[in-house]
């Protein structure tokens, strides 16, 4: 399957990039990027790199929206995913084997999406700021496009960076608001479901033992990921937001509980700002499905899938 990944480069992105690499399904066919985790420049270097790291040189990357639709954006998360996004190993990227695209994200989704009519998958795991921006541009592109997965959101489940709302929304509810009522099939992960999957230090250490250099990678960002979670769970395990959403779109994890509507987000700079709240159905926007609970864990097989893959010994120059 075609997937187009939207995304701000931080530890979880990267682990849900490395898990879509590895997946025998799925065809990895562009990449976008936004600020959030950090700004969209240095996230499109920490993809280009690591993709470099995976010997992978026929993905597109594309640098999207530095500041988002209302609001010029902020500082990274350099508490949670380090200053550079990816935990402090960027330095140890290889060089990137490719330059980004020229046009940018919008362009890229746009053109991707003509070019894959009717199959192409969208997976957002940062602020929406490119899907609404694209959305703007042409009309038509929900037409062709197979599905969207987005994380993001809390519905039920209390948010992450404010008392209701979680980061990529509230960042940017604008975006987020315009995407989620878009005449697209949209399958919301919010975090109900993603704060309930998480990766514990003893996947962390096969990570970082494997001979592979991408897991190694990722067994080294993700230390400070799991020191900033020991707060939250009382032990060193980190939530697994962006590989989940990536294992919903792939069709490898399943939706034991998915409740549908129609989801607005709060915009209003208030407490409740980023919120997510359900709408009555009018008939006249796009519903979406946000999924509450899934059938099976999703740690063991995203990092078994990690694990499992054939990865370049050493960095590819």
């Amino acid at each position: 399957m075609p997937v187009y990944l939207d995304c701000d480069t931080g530890i979880d992105d990267a682990v849900a990039l490395a898990y879509l690499i590895a997946h025998p399904g799925v065809r990895l066919v562009g990449i976008g990027t936004v600020s959030g985790n950090t700004t969209a420049e240095q996230a499109a270097r920490n993809t280009l790199g690591l993709l470099a790291a995976a010997g992978v040189d026929e993905v597109p990357v594309a640098i999207g929206a530095h500041d988002f639709l209302q609001r010029r954006f902020g500082s990274v998360a350099a508490d949670v995913h380090g200053g550079d996004g990816v935990g402090g190993v960027a330095d140890s990227l290889p060089a990137p084997r490719r330059e980004v695209e020229p046009g940018g994200a919008v362009d890229l989704l746009l053109r991707l999406s003509r070019e894959h009519a009717g199959a192409l998958r969208v997976l957002a795991v940062g602020p929406l700021t490119n899907l609404a921006l694209a959305l703007r541009a042409d009309a038509e592109l929900p037409g062709r496009v197979h599905s969207v997965t987005v994380m993001g959101g809390a519905v039920d489940a209390p948010g992450n960076v404010s008392l209701v709302a979680e980061a990529n929304f509230r960042n940017d509810p604008a975006a987020a608001a315009e995407a989620l009522v878009a005449p697209w099939p949209v399958t919301l992960v919010p975090l109900d479901v993603t704060m309930s999957h998480t990766l514990d230090e003893a996947r962390r250490q096969a990570l970082l033992h494997h001979s592979g250099t991408v897991p190694r990678l990722l067994g080294e960002m993700l230390d400070i990921y799991l020191g900033f979670y020991v707060e939250v769970y009382g032990d060193r395990r980190c939530a697994l937001h962006d590989p989940l959403a990536a294992a919903v779109a792939s069709g490898d994890i399943g939706t034991a509980e998915v409740r549908h509507g129609v989801f607005d987000v709060v915009r209003d700079d208030g407490p409740d700002h980023g919120r997510v709240i359900e709408l009555e159905d009018d008939g006249s926007a796009g519903r979406a499905g946000a999924v509450m609970s899934t059938d099976a864990p999703v740690a063991e097989l995203v990092v078994g899938r990690i694990l499992a893959h054939d990865w370049p010994s050493d960095p590819v120059r």
